[in-house]
């Protein structure tokens, strides 16, 4: 680019033009299609031309501005927007025209190479020619000081006000609007807000996150205090560990945590002395609480169910614990049998002597003085229930081709009477299924247990005549009518409801308990009379003794 005027070349338009660094170049010489003629003042050596007045006599030779037609013979270029022939043009007269056709961007594109601060104003020191002053003037919009901003949230400082971008609104000394690339930044008081409210929240979480940690590590396991309110039911299994236990106790919500009471429990001398059973706790207690009521005699009041016992012993033994006369809690039973909470599917026989036989489940219990026999009988009923349906006696009955689920019972109730050990309840309940088959000739269905007849005599003899025996007519004497007596026969234990469920799959139809200790299983009569024999031979030896 020549320093004659705008053009292509490798320097932009020469420093001392008066046009120098305007917006609206765009590397092209431009002239303006209708020149504007200047008008002359009254003065012969002044003229005006839009808003500069020149009051110096126009020099067209003077270096940048014009040159001597006589040296080329050229039209000569007197500067941006005048031909040689025509009174000079006012670069800064009028309304400049748009040479990008973007009347509605703002700001206009600058020049390449004019890369130093951005809109600046236009130039108030002299003109390079005439030695005169510009005469600047800020558009109205540009009028006045910026409005300061009242809120004392927000004020910074007088004059100065904040955005949402962290500029201010008004521009700098000698900017335009809108430019923000030179304005100082600044943090609007909305964003400080923000940031602080984050700030305060990650170190809140951070805090939070540390000091759960601590306590998790470190600290003391969550507790309750105090021996607790209300009155809640707990289960402990057999074996269970302190682990276990802890947690079997946070379920019911007795504590508040597993660990709180594994420490309790260890700092218990009697910790580890917790027996298998059920007990009468309080909700939300102290772990230590807990640990002393369930190892203390004073709170345990215990009574034992043991396994195979009927229920005219469970009676007799709830008397005895409360402290009430005999014959209490077997009446209550019988009036209070529709309130204990069995399942449907119990009592479904109008034969079933009493309803709860096989329901007053073997376990340890609470049983204080001034409890109510139906409390009692309804905790056993309770557990009961729960170990059935854990054990899944319904789908049981189905696989078995049993008629109910109280069939179930009542098979668990018959061998738990006869067998002793974990072998004998499998091969005992094979023997039973046996017998039940349609079409057996060994028994023609009947099981001919002694135990049945036992029941329904509420006795314990194992020398019963053959005559009476076959000649009792009652539903539960399995001697006289084929098939399972009415309902259970004494309350099973987990071990021999789970033999009951699951059989040995021998083809087995006899049993005899040969000395008393143990039991032997003959698939055939001849073999089980030659048990028999030995069964009578050891009779003979004791009674000889």
């Amino acid at each position: 680019m020549t320093e004659y005027g705008p053009g292509r070349g490798p320097e932009p338009w020469h420093p001392d033009d008066p046009l120098y660094g305007e917006p609206g170049w765009d590397g092209q010489q431009h002239y303006p299609q209708q020149p504007q003629q200047p008008h002359w003042d009254a003065a012969p050596d002044t003229y005006a031309t839009g808003q500069h007045q020149y009051t110096e006599p126009y020099h067209p030779d003077q270096q940048g501005y014009g040159w001597d037609p006589s040296q080329t013979g050229a039209t000569a270029a007197y500067g941006p927007g005048e031909v040689y022939g025509q009174q000079p043009q006012d670069p800064y007269a009028g309304e400049r025209p748009d040479l990008y056709g973007t009347p509605d961007a703002y700001p206009p594109p600058q020049p390449p190479n004019n890369r130093g601060p951005q809109h600046q104003p236009y130039d108030t020191g002299t003109h390079p020619v005439q030695g005169q002053p510009y005469a600047q003037q800020q558009p109205a919009e540009w009028a006045g000081e910026p409005e300061p901003e009242t809120h004392p949230f927000f004020t910074d400082a007088p004059g100065q006000r904040g955005d949402d971008d962290g500029y201010e609104d008004e521009p700098a000394s000698g900017g335009r609007r809108g430019d923000k690339r030179n304005r100082p930044k600044r943090r609007s008081g909305t964003a400080c807000l923000v940031a602080g409210v984050i700030l305060v929240g990650v170190v809140g979480g951070v805090g939070y996150l540390g000091y759960d940690m601590w306590q998790e590590r470190f600290g003391p396991a969550p507790d309750f205090s105090g021996s607790g309110t209300g009155e809640v039911q707990v289960e402990i299994p057999d074996g269970a560990t302190g682990n276990q236990i802890g947690n079997i106790l946070k379920t019911e919500g007795v504590v508040k945590s597993v660990d709180a009471f594994v420490a309790a429990q260890n700092a218990n001398p009697k910790g580890n002395s917790i027996q298998p059973g059920v007990y009468i706790l309080r909700k939300q207690m102290a772990a230590a609480e807990a640990v002393e009521m369930m190892t203390d005699p004073k709170n345990l009041n215990a009574l034992i169910i043991a396994e195979g016992l009927r229920d005219a012993s469970v009676y007799s033994a709830i008397d005895k614990k409360l402290g009430v006369p005999a014959g209490t809690t077997k009446d209550v039973a019988k009036k209070q049998v529709k309130n204990l909470g069995l399942p449907d599917w119990a009592d479904d026989n109008p034969k079933i002597k009493d309803p709860l036989e096989g329901f007053l489940f073997p376990s340890r219990y609470s049983a204080a003085k001034g409890t109510k026999p139906e409390d009692v009988l309804r905790q056993m009923v309770e557990r009961a229930t729960k170990v059935y349906e854990k054990a899944g006696v319904e789908a049981a009955a189905r696989k078995l081709g049993l008629d109910s689920p109280l069939q179930v019972v009542t098979v668990a109730s018959l061998i738990q009477a006869e067998g002793k050990t974990h072998d004998d309840f499998k091969k005992m309940a094979a023997v039973v299924y046996n017998r039940l088959e349609p079409g057996n000739t060994e028994t023609n269905g009947k099981l001919e247990f002694d135990s049945t007849y036992n029941y329904l005599k509420n006795q314990s003899n194992i020398n019963i005549g053959i005559d009476e025996i076959r000649n009792h007519d009652d539903p539960y004497n399995t001697y006289f009518y084929r098939g399972l007596p009415p309902g259970p026969i004494g309350n099973p234990g987990e071990e021999a409801l789970a033999a009951a469920m699951k059989p040995d799959k021998g083809d087995w139809f006899y049993f005899v308990s040969t000395d008393g200790n143990k039991t032997e299983f003959a698939k055939t009569l001849a073999e089980h009379n030659k048990l028999v024999e030995k069964f009578n031979e050891n009779q003979r030896k004791k009674q000889g003794n």
